[in-house]
């Protein structure tokens, strides 16, 4: 075999093996932690904050869809969360902590760039009423609770780039 054809076949196959999906073995470790912090935060969110009463939320929850949607939805949530709400600061810190895990999780195990992804429905409506403080921040909570409680019914979606 020519010397340039073997060195180019074992080129290729050094790309492909570095870009290759992640191993399963991974993708499980992944979906543990990410189930572990999610569980957390929920207990947090249940524990530290209720819903108003009267409280509905419409429309449903936010669509799963891969982990750089599940970031942007997630912080776009934190953002609308007032930091002058009491017991507000471990809540934020936590989701930043998740949304970190997977975006840091995605760089390293997905070969393309974080997609643009478009601003679901719910969290547009929320950005939409930004000067009621606290109202805006309490629904913002309520939907990552909505919306983790998801994620932990369809954590398969974490294994799609």
């Amino acid at each position: 075999m020519d010397p340039t054809l073997a060195l180019l076949l074992s080129l290729l196959h050094l790309v492909s093996v570095g870009t290759a999906a992640p191993l399963p073995g991974e993708v499980v470790k992944m979906k543990s932690k990410v189930k572990w912090m999610a569980e957390q935060l929920v207990v947090r969110l249940d524990k530290d904050f209720q819903a108003p009463p009267g409280l509905a939320l419409s429309p449903p929850a936010d669509d799963l869809d891969i982990p750089s949607s599940i970031v942007t939805v997630l912080e776009g949530y934190n953002s609308m969360i007032s930091d002058t709400l009491n017991g507000v600061a471990q809540v934020k810190f936590d989701i930043s902590s998740l949304t970190g895990y997977l975006d840091q999780w995605r760089q390293a195990h997905c070969s393309e760039q974080r997609p643009k992804t478009s601003i679901p429905g719910p969290l547009q409506e929320l950005q939409s009423r930004k000067e009621f403080i606290h109202t805006v921040s309490i629904e913002a909570l309520m939907r990552v609770k909505e919306f983790l409680n998801l994620l932990l019914k369809n954590l398969d979606h974490l294994e799609t780039c």
